[in-house]
């Protein structure tokens, strides 16, 4: 298993050899990271080596990929009716998911609670989050309430400065907060959910 830091510095690597054919460099990876220090990057990589996600070359841009990396794209074969049917013409593409799951900046929550099933987000699911400090009215947000409890919440700035916390659930009340007591952490860009 790869901690956090590691999977990112995965991606990273694995996104720019996709990009532009060749591995990117130690500051590179340590710019896409968020990290100054070239000896940080340098055991990131050195792990990933180790572990035999990577085999490395003749200098940095050398690196490649090995045949251990799990692959995370899926077939994409068309579309599928949840209405009317359609008629089934077959296609065949590939669909990213590290497009839509991956990037230093996201990372992921298992939802407790049924405050925003009207959202469509369920007991059990699993939320991919992009961090972020601001969020707009009607973003589905992670707030720190009181730097101590995180909610998943639609969000609705007020007026006098404070924020209106909205549950996707009809019976639950919203509840609003002076602005202070309130920090957003990231806003929902994706979710995950197993039916096995």
């Amino acid at each position: 298993m790869l901690t956090r830091q590691q999977s990112l510095t995965l991606h990273v690597i694995r996104d720019q050899l996709a990009r532009e054919g060749h591995a990117p460099t130690l500051a590179e990876i340590g710019t896409a990271l968020g990290l100054c220090s070239k000896g940080a990057v340098h055991r990131l990589v050195q792990v990933l080596v180790d572990k035999g996600y990577l085999e490395r070359g003749e200098g940095w841009r050398a690196l490649r990929l090995t045949g251990q990396v799990a692959p995370l794209s899926l077939p994409l074969l068309g579309r599928i009716a949840a209405g009317q049917p359609i008629e089934a013409i077959p296609g065949r593409d590939t669909l990213n998911l590290a497009d839509f799951f991956l990037g230093p900046d996201r990372f992921a929550l298992h939802v407790q609670g049924d405050s925003m099933v009207e959202a469509g987000i369920l007991d059990g699911d699993t939320v991919i989050v992009q961090q972020r400090d601001r969020a707009e009215d009607g973003d589905i947000v992670v707030a720190l309430i009181d730097g101590d409890n995180a909610t998943l919440k639609r969000i609705k700035h007020r007026r006098d400065g404070g924020v209106t916390l909205i549950p996707a659930n009809a019976a639950l009340q919203a509840v609003t907060y002076s602005g202070a007591r309130v920090t957003v952490q990231g806003i929902v860009v994706g979710l995950l959910r197993g039916y096995r």
